[in-house]
């Protein structure tokens, strides 16, 4: 018989059916999976490295879908907080990603601040849904994304130049505005709005008028379009960087700025369908990230 006894033993026996390393990795392919795409051009002894990191990540951007009650997504953020403690304290706790990323920081100066303000990021989201300011999104985008790219610099031996640390601010803070774009028919559909409520009162954008009505509410292809050239700024602000070395980004930080390429995508994809982000078209995968992430590395462009 079942019972809630052998709900731990029932759990372990899940995260063990694969090494911590591979479930990192299956995790970020089935969740992240233009993240998997990139994983290609790391070099392979930094790769589960890599996975571990993504994977984290990964697994606190999916606490708000999968959580009902707002005190289980505290309690979540909470386990990660003392796991993240007892990893740098040599004493994970047997969850997958936390042994992944013990591994990794023993082999990576990973600086442990950067851990906790994606969960700080990720928690402060849970309390709100939604942002009252760009200024807000954007501070929220730093440390949900920035902070996963500066663990990634790290980890690529590059986390002392700030030019790169700069770069990674605007690459990362515009991949976090465009992933709410690109799932904005699935938060409304969770009446949620992430549109900052100063740009929706700008637009004349009602939050009910959206949950209902989606893409034909009225002012939200307006409200997507400016919330869209944010995303833009951003990523333009952060080619400026290597403008001096003709736009070509280091090849050693390479894998890293690649996260840009799916960015620059989704963003001429919306700008095709008028930023209509409802379109259908946009809720098919595109092959073309793939091609446009190989020629990015190679002409270490994103």
């Amino acid at each position: 018989m079942l019972s809630l006894r052998t709900a731990p033993r029932l759990r372990q026996a899940r995260f063990y059916s694969d090494s911590p390393a591979q479930y990192c990795r299956q995790l970020v392919r089935k969740h992240d999976y233009d993240s998997f795409l990139i994983s290609k051009f790391w070099p392979a002894p930094l790769q589960d490295a890599y996975f571990a990191i993504k994977a984290f990540a990964t697994e606190l951007a999916m606490v708000q879908d999968n959580v009902s009650v707002a005190t289980i997504g505290a309690v979540r953020m909470q386990f990660w907080r003392d796991a993240i403690r007892d990893i740098y304290a040599d004493r994970p706790p047997r969850h997958p990603i936390a042994l992944a990323l013990h591994t990794a920081t023993q082999e990576a100066d990973l600086p442990a601040y950067h851990f906790k303000r994606i969960i700080d990021a990720r928690d402060a989201e849970l309390k709100a849904d939604s942002y009252p300011s760009c200024d807000a999104l954007v501070s929220h985008a730093e440390g949900a994304s920035s902070s996963v790219l500066y663990l990634l610099l790290a980890l690529r031996g590059l986390g002392g130049p700030a030019d790169l640390a700069h770069a990674a601010s605007h690459v990362g803070t515009a991949a976090t505005i465009a992933t709410l774009l690109r799932a904005l028919p699935h938060h409304a559909a969770n009446r949620r709005l992430p549109i900052p409520l100063d740009v929706c009162a700008q637009h004349g954008v009602q939050q009910e008028l959206v949950f209902r009505h989606g893409g034909d509410a009225t002012g939200v292809d307006a409200a997507v379009y400016q919330v869209a050239v944010l995303a833009n700024d951003h990523l333009l602000t952060a080619r400026e960087v290597f403008k001096e070395h003709g736009g070509k980004v280091p090849i050693a930080a390479m894998p890293v700025f690649l996260a840009g390429v799916p960015v620059a995508t989704f963003l001429s994809q919306l700008e095709k369908v008028n930023f209509d982000a409802f379109a259908r078209q946009l809720g098919t995968r595109e092959w073309r990230v793939s091609w446009n992430i190989w020629r990015g590395y190679y002409r270490r462009t994103f």
